[in-house]
């Protein structure tokens, strides 16, 4: 319609033509510009709901700790403002957008004027007819319609753009993915061999250029073995085992899984033979039976039962009629640490690992508890490789191995018996603990 509103539109006059073009010209400028501040705005707007999402989740997934500290009002005013923030962002792109459609049909207008006028004029000089000049206005009036869609699809395209913008940001981040591609299979680790099933050999890493949290750190753990690595806070002990799963990558040295570098292994591959007990015991929300089927989705509900009750947890079931599709809630508020520890610790006994990490795996447990866990572990440790984590001595002091780290560096390596007599640092973790006298 266009096209043809402006083909005939010259076929009449092509003076009057050139007016309304340079009138829809002026309009298309200023439209173009606000065109790009209309994507920055839509930009701006993405990301202040984006914080706004992110406050709201900080405040209901920390709402006890909020309760407890007396900082509901501070973090409602957080929200608020977040909630204002995102307000005051898609008021501002809304307000650019109301601008478009006045603006062009301003143009417009004021083309229809300026031909009014001139081609009034023309038809007063003889120069036009009055029939050819009522024909070019309507021919005018044909541009509005197109006009005014193509307006308001360009609105729409930047308004979008904006959005696209923000989701291209998150498309960019890397993903564990994008570096091993070319990777082959870990068929060089699916046969298990002898010796060590795990090896660090000179393994240093900092965290993005910071300071080293491990460093030159060399150990093997053999297989069918239980090795504990303990020291201070700080000491690199759960970075250790974050290095073994491949969620960071070592700064240098080699970390290697049946003498295989597992760098030159797709992550899938070298983590479906390992299981993971992390010191926060993390729980989705949903069931009992969800959670444990995470590692384990052909798991049966026998299987299921049979987990629960070698961690001490099958009451938690067995005390409603739902069974194992009692719900946990958000997070596992529903549970208590000590729940939500044994959880994590019958999630990762049904994946059947080769190579079991655990990290501060009784930390949230009464000593009862911890008894009943240790003699789980225990019997788990007959068929598979054991690598903990503990502040708590007691856990760790039948191992086969210590390793004792101290700010990055392994001071020491031993039994229990053989760490009192040799490692200071050890013996005074010790007797802080009252496994020894002072």
């Amino acid at each position: 319609m266009f096209v043809g509103a402006v083909a005939l539109m010259a076929y009449v006059d092509i003076s009057l033509l050139l007016i309304t073009l340079t009138a829809v010209v002026v309009g298309a400028v200023a439209v173009m510009g606000l065109g790009g501040a209309i994507r920055r705005a839509s930009k701006r707007a993405q990301s202040s709901v984006g914080d706004m999402t992110a406050s709201v989740e900080r405040a209901l997934g920390a709402i006890r700790t909020i309760r407890a500290a007396g900082a509901t009002q501070r973090e409602t005013e957080l929200v608020g403002n977040a909630a204002a923030s995102a307000y005051r962002a898609g008021v501002d792109m809304a307000k650019l957008s109301a601008l478009i459609q006045p603006i062009m049909s301003l143009c417009i207008q004021g083309a229809f004027i300026l031909v009014l006028g001139y081609g009034g004029y023309q038809v007063a000089t003889g120069e036009m007819t009055l029939g050819d000049l009522v024909a070019f206005l309507l021919y005018l009036f044909m541009l509005v319609m197109p006009l005014a869609r193509a307006v308001h699809a360009f609105t729409t395209l930047q308004a979008g753009l904006g959005a696209l913008d923000r989701m291209q940001e998150v498309m960019r981040i890397p993903t564990e993915e994008a570096d091993e591609a070319s990777l082959p299979p870990a068929s060089a680790i699916n046969a298990p061999g002898s010796g060590a099933m795990l090896e660090l050999a000179d393994v240093s890493f900092a965290y993005d250029g910071g300071p080293a949290v491990l460093d030159q750190v060399s150990f093997a753990v053999e297989r069918g073995s239980r090795t504990a690595i303990v020291g201070p806070s700080g000491a690199g002990k759960s970075t250790t085992l974050a290095l073994v799963e491949r969620f960071y990558e070592p700064s240098s040295g080699t970390v290697r899984l049946d003498g295989v570098d597992v760098s030159t292994l797709p992550r899938h591959d070298v983590r479906r033979r390992i299981a993971y007990v992390e010191q926060e015991a993390p729980v989705l929300a949903g069931s009992i039976a969800d959670n444990l089927r995470l590692a384990a989705p052909d798991a049966t509900d026998d299987e299921l039962m049979d987990v629960l009750d070698e961690v001490g947890l099958s009451d938690l079931v067995e005390r409603t009629d739902r069974g194992l599709d009692v719900p946990v809630g958000d997070d596992g508020v529903l549970l208590s640490g000590g729940q939500r520890q044994r959880l994590a610790w019958a999630r990762a006994f049904l994946a059947s690992p080769d190579l079991l990490l655990l990290d501060e795996p009784t930390s949230s447990v009464d000593s009862r508890t911890e008894q009943v866990l240790q003699g789980a572990l225990r019997a788990t440790a007959r068929d598979r490789t054991v690598l903990v984590v503990a502040h708590r001595l007691a856990t760790v002091a039948d191992s086969d191995r210590i390793v004792v780290l101290d700010g990055g560096r392994i001071t020491a390596v031993g039994t229990h018996d053989e760490l009192l007599a040799s490692s200071p640092l050890y013996r005074e973790l010790a007797t802080h603990q009252l496994l020894v006298e002072s």
